[in-house]
């Protein structure tokens, strides 16, 4: 048997408002994105120069970011679907060095995949104004897409550039993107089509 992908529609040059918008990178962790990681994603790191520019022009125009943190407890029943990761604290839970956040730069530490789910990021975007979510990182298919999926249940603008996300299989990343683009009406874009007004 054989699946046709059905078409995701690829929007063209977004001009986002800087002080509505926040940069959102998902798990950019030693554990996913580093060779060394207990749950590497091979497509990770190629994703850490396009991140990396982005993040770079999101703060020069003053939007907010929001690095995402899996954070778990040594004895995480997450442990008994994935093998151990990211525990809190550890070197594996860190986020890598190229992509390091500032010091003044939110952290959102989470327990499962989504992460609105048990934590203050919703109240932190309606303090600061935020409309519209930039959504990048790793894995597509769990983590980016259910934060891009519970954003857009919240009626935030969202927007993820396809080169700035990875998962472990070419099949999971467009399943992460056909979703983000029919079921919740994201914008699926590149990062040099992202700029900031």
């Amino acid at each position: 048997m054989s699946i046709e992908l059905p078409e995701i529609e690829r929007a063209g040059p977004l001009e986002l408002a800087a002080t509505e918008t926040a940069l959102i990178v998902v798990d950019m962790q030693n554990d996913f994105v580093h060779p060394e990681g207990s749950l590497f994603v091979p497509a990770a790191p190629a994703t850490i120069p396009v991140i990396r520019s982005l993040l770079e022009r999101a703060r020069e125009a003053g939007a907010r970011v929001v690095f995402t943190q899996d954070w778990h407890s040594e004895d995480d029943p997450e442990f008994t679907i994935w093998p151990r990761h990211a525990v809190a604290g550890s070197w594996g839970a860190e986020v890598v060095a190229e992509l390091a956040p500032l010091p003044n730069e939110t952290r959102i530490r989470k327990l499962r995949y989504d992460a609105f789910y048990g934590t203050p990021l919703e109240h932190l975007l309606r303090t600061w104004g935020v409309k519209s979510l930039i959504v990048v990182g790793t894995v597509a298919n769990i983590c980016v897409l259910h934060t891009a999926g519970s954003a857009a249940l919240r009626w935030f603008e969202v927007v993820v550039p396809e080169d700035a996300v990875s998962a472990l299989t070419p099949f999971d990343q467009q399943a992460a993107l056909r979703q983000i683009d029919f079921l919740y009406r994201g914008k699926v874009t590149t990062a040099a089509k992202i700029t900031f007004a």
